[in-house]
């Protein structure tokens, strides 16, 4: 199994607070962008968010973790709070969040006391803290015995700078968090996101490949709702996999906070080199499914099908094959695509996930060259002429790769604005199969060759 990429390059500053004190909008204020999703509903934010911020001067990882609540460990809300501890557990320096303007509750207090025990160092905020009024209301933190409260409005900016400086500070020194080698400093990861339906083990996927319960999950479907990031190594090298919320049809989808989240899985999506399309065994490919390997394709991702909770399949021939016609018949324009069948609660056939991803990534980037390229289109042209339109054959002169991720070819002709969709068809087949590019995206563009004495005519 993967093992987690060692985080000793950079210092971990961890956010931490009840629910709906406004962790969520500091995160995005700190990293500079909006990463993670805000609303006013208490409990967005379930699992552990991270992101790297530059803080005079300092580069950190700043996690943004769910509200602290106190539950039963065996309900969502204390699977929340467990994640939110083991986030606290590895940080450098926790940001803990208290509401100004709201005032201190019991909750804040218990998780204060609870803080101090935890032997981690602590900065003590007080966000919501608008103007004088909001500034004096800061001082009531003072009881919880964790220090100065810093008063600030993450909504606003206010303070931003001062709280900046003071986490710079408290940071340990840059020689004591030394690096790794400066190989694996500058590898860059390959970026893979995983999409699915609600409910079909995107999050327990994701805590299998890590080898620890990041993410929180359980039956409850739609339990994930932010794009949650965290990078692993697999032996080859670094890895960032992005975790997103489960995507139901668009008629569905009606809540603000819903299409919030559905939002983010897409742009998680264009963001990947690689995407894991996780389909639930049990059910099989539906429409649902065929409509995200859609989406990935006209994003020119390169796509891996994950058929999770295979280990519940009784006839397992008869589904393999039903998925392999489902996908033949409704993703001409992916065929090849691979599979990957696994159990990601019991970890069964998980280990092949990733070299697969890997597979899928060489292909997304491959390059022929123009000569393999031209010899194989004179061939196809010899054993399937261009057709006649309107009484004359179009005429196609050679074809070059122009870019990759995905591979893109240019065909470059007379009168190729007229060339029909089949024989468009034929030449990506042929192009998919003698070149070895199963599964990926290929983008096939048409040019019109340029006659060199075109000007020398016009201008006479």
């Amino acid at each position: 199994m993967a093992e987690t990429k060692e985080g000793g390059k950079l210092p971990v500053v961890v956010i931490a607070g009840r629910p709906n004190v406004g962790k969520s909008t500091l995160f995005n204020r700190l990293v500079g962008r909006r990463q993670a999703i805000v609303s006013d509903e208490p409990g967005v934010t379930r699992d552990r968010k991270e992101g790297e911020a530059l803080l005079r001067g300092r580069r950190v990882k700043l996690i943004d973790t769910a509200g602290l609540e106190e539950s039963a460990p065996e309900t969502l809300y204390g699977r929340m709070r467990s994640s939110s501890e083991e986030g606290v557990a590895q940080a450098d320096l926790v940001v803990f969040c208290v509401d100004a303007r709201a005032g201190l509750t019991p909750v804040d207090a218990h998780f204060a006391a609870w803080l101090r025990r935890q032997n981690r160092p602590v900065l003590l905020v007080a966000n919501k803290a608008e103007g004088r009024a909001g500034t004096e209301a800061a001082m009531e933190a003072f009881s919880l015995g964790l220090g100065t409260p810093l008063a600030l409005s993450a909504e606003h900016g206010e303070g931003i700078a001062d709280l900046m400086s003071e986490i710079a500070e408290r940071l340990p020194s840059q020689e004591s968090k030394a690096a790794a080698s400066e190989e694996e400093e500058e590898a860059k990861p390959l970026r893979v996101a995983i999409l699915g339906r609600p409910n079909a083990g995107k999050s327990t996927l994701l805590n299998t490949l890590l080898g620890e319960e990041r993410m929180i999950t359980g039956p409850e479907a739609g339990l994930t709702r932010d794009a949650v990031s965290v990078t692993i190594n697999d032996g080859e090298g670094p890895v960032e996999i992005v975790d997103t919320a489960g995507m139901r049809k668009r008629a569905r989808v009606n809540e603000s906070l819903e299409r919030m989240s559905v939002s983010a899985a897409i742009e998680a999506m264009k963001m990947a080199e690689v995407v894991v399309l996780v389909i639930d065994a049990e059910r099989g490919v539906d429409e649902q499914d065929l409509q995200l390997a859609r989406l990935i394709e006209r994003e020119g991702r390169a796509c891996v099908l994950a058929l999770n909770k295979w280990d519940t399949v009784e006839d397992r021939q008869a589904a393999r094959k039903a998925v392999s016609n489902r996908i033949e018949t409704s993703l001409a324009q992916m065929r090849g695509i691979p599979v990957v069948t696994f159990s990601a609660l019991t970890g069964a056939g998980v280990k092949r996930l990733l070299p697969t991803v890997r597979e899928a990534a060489e292909v997304w980037n491959a390059r022929v060259s123009t000569g393999e390229l031209n010899r194989w289109f004179e061939e196809a042209l010899e054993r399937h002429q261009p057709p006649l339109v309107g009484g004359r054959r179009l005429k196609l002169r050679y074809i070059t790769q122009v870019k990759s991720r995905p591979p893109t070819f240019v065909i470059f002709g007379t009168r190729v604005d007229e060339l029909p969709e089949s024989y468009k068809r034929y030449l990506v087949n042929g192009l998919r199969e003698t070149f070895h590019l199963p599964g990926t995206p290929i983008r096939l563009q048409l040019r019109s060759a340029r006659n060199p004495y075109a000007d020398q005519d016009s201008k006479k």
